[in-house]
C-alpha cells in the first residue's frame, strides 16, 4: 500500500515540475512562444504517460491545447489533473 501511496504523490512531484516547465516561457520574452510549439506535443504526451486511459487521453488533449494557446500557460494542468485522479474521482474514493 505504501509503495502506491508514494507513486501517487511522486506524480504530484513531477506534475508540479513539469506545470513549472510549461511557465518557464514567459520567462524568455520572444523565444516562449517558439518555445511553447516544441512543449506543448511533448507535453501532451507525457500527460497520457503519466495517467492511462481515458484520463490520460483527454488530458494529453486538453495539456497540448493549453500549451499551445498563447496566455494560457498559468493553467497548470498536470497538477489539476492529479487533483481529478486522487482527490476528486469516484474509482479512488471506492
Amino acid at each position: 500500500m505504501a509503495d502506491k501511496k508514494d507513486s501517487k504523490y511522486q506524480k504530484l512531484l513531477l506534475g508540479l515540475l513539469l506545470d513549472g516547465i510549461g511557465m518557464l516561457s514567459y520567462m524568455i520574452p520572444g523565444i516562449g512562444d517558439f518555445s511553447d510549439v516544441i512543449w506543448a506535443p511533448v507535453a501532451g504526451w507525457l500527460m497520457t504517460r503519466l495517467y492511462k486511459g481515458k484520463v490520460g487521453q483527454a488530458a494529453g488533449i486538453i495539456t497540448f491545447v493549453e500549451e499551445l494557446v498563447p496566455g494560457l500557460d498559468v493553467i497548470p494542468t498536470f497538477t489539476l489533473t492529479w487533483i481529478y485522479t486522487y482527490l476528486l474521482s469516484s474509482k479512488s474514493n471506492k
